[in-house]
């Protein structure tokens, strides 16, 4: 329940940002050691927020139009995330909170929604989302 709270808490974050309409939003946050954090933005109101707290995390995310949402988090070590954003109104998440989880989520298209979750250790996702409309959920538990 903490990490799901943790991760509705991100999102929230990240859609409350109070910036004008057509400005560009990003919010990182890397509490432990070893994290780097990356990414662009071509377009208005994108937005992008990570967390990542562990050590030796990973997080890009590049968004390509207007009004996309992209969020991450991870929690342990050595987790990898990637969100690729094309077109406008797409909305993204991840999760991840264990050790060694891998994923990419890659959207081109207009107003497709993917989500993650993860939890354990050494879990691989990769969502592709190819149009409009979309709409994927993950959730895993790799021991």
């Amino acid at each position: 329940m903490k990490h799901l709270t943790l991760i509705v808490t991100a999102v929230a974050l990240v859609t409350s940002f109070s910036a004008p309409a057509m400005a560009n939003g990003i919010n990182i946050e890397q509490l432990g050691f070893g994290n780097a954090a990356g990414g662009g933005q071509v377009g208005a109101g994108n937005l992008i927020g990570v967390f990542q707290n562990g050590a030796f995390n990973n997080s890009v995310s590049e968004q390509f139009g207007n009004g996309n949402v992209a969020v991450t988090g991870q929690e342990g070590f050595n987790n990898a995330a990637e969100t690729v954003q094309i077109g406008n109104g797409n909305q993204a998440g991840v999760g991840q909170f264990g050790n060694n989880h891998n994923s990419v989520l890659t959207q081109d298209g207009n107003g497709n929604i993917a989500a993650g979750v993860q939890v354990g250790n050494n879990c691989n996702a990769n969502v592709g989302q190819t149009g409009s409309g979309n709409v994927a959920a993950f959730v895993q538990a790799c021991p």
